[in-house]
């Protein structure tokens, strides 16, 4: 009996030593360390949750604050088909979206030969980013209330790109509006395609959630089918 208890405290030691070892500096910093620093939330997200969820509650008659639309993600898209050509193109791409966003780029790559436009399969051909959470309150703010309003002869954006399905995408001709870029050093003038992706189950709640976050809509000329 004696030898059989000396041969279980080693392993039961063993077993404990990993639960003793977590601390602030030890087991406890791995799973810290992925964690976005706190500090000031994102200015969008505090009027979203102040002003905006009780004015469409009102506006739409919800039941429960769950019902509230809201953002789920914003996707940018940036197509470079002259880097089937030169690759050197997308890499400034690259680095381009990636100043913009804040955010590490995702690569494109085509899903099929084109022989008429000299395209393989495989080909890298764009680069694509997706925000969440903060950071994406963040972009929505920076492109609403700072990108929009420097466009060119900027009168408005188009209230008739929603999908049917409560989600809007907006179409940015030049880089060079946003302020991350410096347009002297600039040799290659590029668009991206922004997509707002909401849980709203209709356009009308999509478009009104979009117009309460800012979005300057044109005056609408057709009114969009409201909510049942």
């Amino acid at each position: 009996m004696g030898k059989e208890k000396e041969q279980k405290n080693p392993e039961d030691r063993k077993g404990k030593e990993p639960k003793q070892a977590k601390g602030p500096g030890e087991g406890g910093g791995k799973k810290q360390a992925g964690k976005r620093e706190a500090g000031v939330p994102a200015r969008l997200f505090v009027r979203y949750k102040k002003e905006i969820v009780p004015q469409l509650m009102t506006r739409f008659k919800y039941k429960s604050v769950m019902q509230v639309p809201r953002l789920m993600k914003i996707s940018v898209n940036s197509g470079v088909g002259m880097a089937t050509q030169d690759p050197k193109i997308l890499d400034v791409s690259v680095k381009e979206l990636e100043a913009i966003t804040g955010q590490k780029v995702a690569i494109t790559k085509s899903k099929k030969a084109i022989s008429n436009f000299k395209l393989r399969e495989g080909l890298a051909i764009g680069c694509r980013v997706t925000l969440r959470r903060a950071v994406m309150y963040e972009f929505a703010d920076r492109l609403i209330s700072i990108v929009l309003p420097r466009v060119r002869d900027f009168r408005g954006v188009s209230d008739k790109s929603f999908d049917g399905h409560g989600n809007y995408t907006l179409g940015i001709k030049e880089q060079i509006v946003f302020p991350e870029i410096d347009a002297d050093k600039v040799t290659r003038v590029s668009g991206m395609d922004i997509t707002f992706v909401t849980t709203a189950k209709t356009d009308a709640e999509a478009y009104e959630l979009l117009k309460a976050l800012g979005m300057p809509f044109v005056k609408r000329q057709e009114v969009i089918q409201t909510a049942a």
